[in-house]
């Protein structure tokens, strides 16, 4: 059986608990998918590529490394998707002017204040990277809460656009990214996480969230296997935009 992510935080109580539950059936892809681009913005991996200890200095929120290692994941993703004419949307967050928008999150943090202000060599801290910058066929929306569909108008687009699946991808994944997956699980979206397409702060809140949502609420699949999946999306399913 091939490793995933988790394996080296599980108990042995743990496995025997998940063998004889029946969870982590494999649900499989959909038919008319959408790729999900959770909150990879620059707030989450900062300016540059660096190590996550140096790139919250700056950065307070930033995954570091690992959130430019998964760039190039989602940018292969969003190419196949596009290819295919798939619907690419993206959230990201308001760029605030006062600590109002952050509301209860800075009950949580020390850092707010620095987050309400956050821009550095011309570069704003919700902006989307340019190396998976948003084309014009594409949705965006910004968002206050942890899950996408909280306070936007991503689901009745899907109802538009006749979605039934979504391939999920972005940060963080034991916050924003779960919290999604559960709101697309309770809408009834067959939903596949892309495991390296995912990032946390947390190594181990990273693992044992993607296995939370494989045992439950997704399938968490790696990039590679979703890549064959969309090449065999038929063309020309979606009325996009021209």
């Amino acid at each position: 059986m091939t490793e995933r992510v988790w394996d080296a935080f599980l108990t042995e109580r743990d496995r025997q608990v998940l063998a004889a539950s029946g969870y982590g059936k494999k649900a499989g892809f959909g038919e008319r998918p959408a790729i999900l681009v959770i909150d990879v913005n620059y707030a989450f991996v900062g300016s540059e590529p660096l190590p996550i200890l140096e790139s919250i200095k700056d950065w307070p929120n930033s995954c570091g490394t690992e959130g430019w290692d998964a760039l190039a994941v989602i940018a292969a993703l969003i190419d196949a998707g596009r290819a295919r004419g798939i619907p690419i949307i993206y959230t990201t967050g308001h760029n605030p002017t006062n600590k109002w928008f952050y509301g209860n999150w800075s009950w949580k943090n020390g850092r707010t204040d620095e987050m309400a202000i956050e821009s550095h060599s011309e570069v704003v801290g919700y902006d989307i990277p340019r190396e998976i910058a948003p084309g014009p066929r594409d949705l965006i929306f910004r968002k206050r809460m942890p899950s996408a569909f909280f306070g936007t108008d991503l689901a009745s687009y899907l109802t538009l656009l006749k979605v039934d699946s979504l391939l999920v991808t972005g940060t963080t994944t034991s916050g924003c990214v779960r919290a999604s997956v559960v709101d697309a699980f309770s809408h009834h979206y067959r939903t596949s996480v892309i495991e390296d397409g995912c990032f946390d702060r947390s190594q181990a809140s990273h693992a044992l969230s993607l296995f939370d949502m494989h045992s439950k609420y997704a399938d968490v699949v790696p990039s590679a296997e979703a890549l064959e999946y969309l090449a065999t999306v038929p063309q020309g399913m979606f009325d996009l935009p021209s």
